[in-house]
């Protein structure tokens, strides 16, 4: 037991640090607030009940590295939780279908300010869709954006219904970021090709 307590604790502090995370609430606030603790809990129920979501968290975690993903997918997943992935997918699918781009993005994020500034300067239409308003829906949106692309990072846009990367970063040729794109001067080709400038 006690070798668990080291174990969870010991991913409840790298996700505190690791500051990709850092707008986002932690797994021990969420644990936290999660547990609901009334003036009549007990002090060893409340610790109980941390320790348990904790420890969920961390064999989540464990368990997407298992699967394969890498370290910043299985922190999305194991903050994600338990959610019902067709549905949420279904969501996801729904967004990228009601406009021509389409932005999952963090208020706070200083890449997703920098998208919706260039892409204003572009004179882009678009529509945003934030993961932190609320989290409990927006974690589990991340989680499997990350799964499906290949990153789980913010902003993550799409183009007429194609993942294009990021602001500054993608996964491939064919999704390099934005900013990428504009130096290419390609950029402005799709928004026009998909009818989303000004």
């Amino acid at each position: 037991m006690k070798s668990m307590i080291i174990r969870s604790a010991c991913l409840a502090l790298s996700i505190l640090s690791y500051d990709a995370f850092a707008p986002q609430p932690s797994l021990i606030n969420r644990s936290i607030r999660d547990t609901s603790l009334a003036s009549t809990e007990e002090p060893a129920s409340f610790i109980d009940n941390f320790v348990n979501s904790v420890t969920k968290g961390y064999e989540t975690f464990q368990k997407a590295k298992g699967e394969g993903y890498n370290f910043k997918q299985s922190v999305a997943i194991a903050l994600a939780g338990d959610y019902d992935e067709e549905s949420v997918k279904a969501k996801i699918q729904e967004e990228i279908d009601s406009a021509p781009v389409v932005m999952f993005t963090w208020e706070a994020s200083p890449a997703c300010k920098k998208a919706i500034k260039y892409l204003d300067i572009a004179g882009a239409s678009y529509k945003i869709v934030r993961l932190d308003n609320p989290w409990s829906e927006g974690n589990p949106i991340r989680a499997e954006l990350g799964k499906r692309v290949g990153r789980s990072s913010v902003p993550c846009i799409f183009i007429g219904g194609q993942y294009c990367g990021g602001f500054d970063g993608g996964v491939g040729e064919e999704s390099p970021g934005i900013l990428e794109m504009a130096f290419k001067g390609t950029l402005r080709q799709k928004l026009d090709d998909v009818g989303a400038l000004k």
